[in-house]
């Protein structure tokens, strides 16, 4: 009767080994090693240094951008703001208070800073992931004359970092990587 069961569970145990060190050692170290030698910066982070060679972000997370110096990111609902270990949207409907609260709050940081005229949604709404390190054209571009003055740089100058800093995209709207624009704007100098 024992000679049965231990027959009869040898497959299950060696097959439950089998597939352990298969999927849990042989396949992650394989595709470790693919990634490490096709795609380094990617399986790295893509992370982005500075002349130092110090990580200062990466350019396919946000991080927030406080300073006037600099292009505001869009909000985070990650956690407190761009908190990688949060990562997801609010799952706020358009119809909740709270959502309309702190949009509404937005809209007017936005306003102070002396954005006028109609408001590109992603300069006051968080996107999915919270993480999001672009902006649309428009919401850089919105920004400008506050970074002009701020800086001290002719606005149509601002204006046109943004628009070589503007990446069209294969499947989605064109974009602009606010890490690479602000970098950019200080390698102007002011």
């Amino acid at each position: 009767m024992n000679n049965d069961i231990i027959t009869a569970l040898r497959p299950t145990i060696v097959m439950t080994i089998l597939f352990a060190i298969l999927l849990g050692l042989v396949y992650p170290l394989a595709m470790t090693g693919i990634g490490q030698t096709l795609f380094p910066s990617q399986a790295n982070g893509s992370l982005v240094r500075d002349r130092s060679g110090r990580a200062i972000g990466s350019s396919v997370v946000g991080q927030a951008f406080v300073s006037d110096r600099y292009f505001r990111s869009r909000p985070s609902a990650a956690g407190k703001g761009y908190d990688g270990l949060a990562s997801s949207g609010s799952n706020l409907g358009p119809t909740s208070r709270a959502l309309i609260e702190r949009v509404t709050i937005d809209v007017s940081a936005r306003r102070a800073e002396g954005i006028s005229g109609p408001l590109p949604a992603d300069l006051v709404t968080a996107s999915g992931s919270g993480l999001d390190p672009d902006l649309s054209p428009a919401a850089a571009l919105a920004q400008a004359p506050r970074i002009a003055a701020v800086r001290g740089l002719p606005v149509g100058r601002v204006r046109a970092l943004v628009e070589a800093a503007t990446e069209d995209s294969l499947l989605g709207e064109p974009h602009v990587n606010l890490l690479a624009l602000n970098r950019a704007l200080d390698g102007l100098g002011r």
